[in-house]
């Protein structure tokens, strides 16, 4: 698949999964936000909803069923705890994961905090020919998630192969 050489601004979702995190307080679904329009996406919608793996399940379910929405990045719960369920609450409803996210996603994390990062279970996928982005609650594992990853693979132009320019294939039988 070849690059564009045109920008193709995307239809973008911001979930927050926290029990602590509000509108006043939320600096990575803040940062997500900032830096998706400043890369020049649309964001269709944010919400943050307490970490219940129904609750989030349900309002990914409603995003991807909508045409619109070209993506999905939620922020929170990919820990460890007890109450961390995104995975568990996300991982039904994709119809292919995308193995080398996660996976990139912990060696770019390894280099800035070390072993600690085996404990992201951040992963993505497809769902619905929606692209879907887990990522952990920390404002500076999103910001390196998205400078490091998501800017360049949602950007048609990215060479030589990007997430971007897949969009018209996704739905292929």
């Amino acid at each position: 698949m070849s690059a564009s050489e045109h920008f193709a601004p995307l239809n973008l979702c911001v979930l927050t999964v926290s029990d602590t995190r509000t509108a006043d307080n939320d600096t990575s679904g803040d940062y997500l936000c900032t830096a998706l329009a400043g890369a020049g996406h649309h964001l269709h919608e944010r919400r943050i909803v307490r970490d219940d793996r129904y609750r989030v399940r349900a309002i990914v379910a409603a995003w991807i069923a909508e045409p619109a929405v070209d993506g999905v990045i939620i922020t929170g719960g990919t820990g460890f705890t007890g109450r961390d369920s995104t995975p568990e609450a996300v991982r039904p409803l994709l119809d292919k994961v995308m193995d080398g996210f996660g996976e990139t996603f912990r060696a770019l994390s390894y280099a800035e905090i070390g072993t600690s990062t085996m404990q992201s279970r951040a992963f993505a996928g497809l769902a619905n020919a929606t692209f879907v982005f887990c990522l952990p609650g920390s404002t500076s594992a999103c910001r390196m998630a998205w400078e490091k990853l998501l800017c360049a693979q949602l950007d048609a132009r990215t060479k030589p192969c990007n997430l971007a320019g897949l969009r018209p294939r996704l739905r292929e039988a």
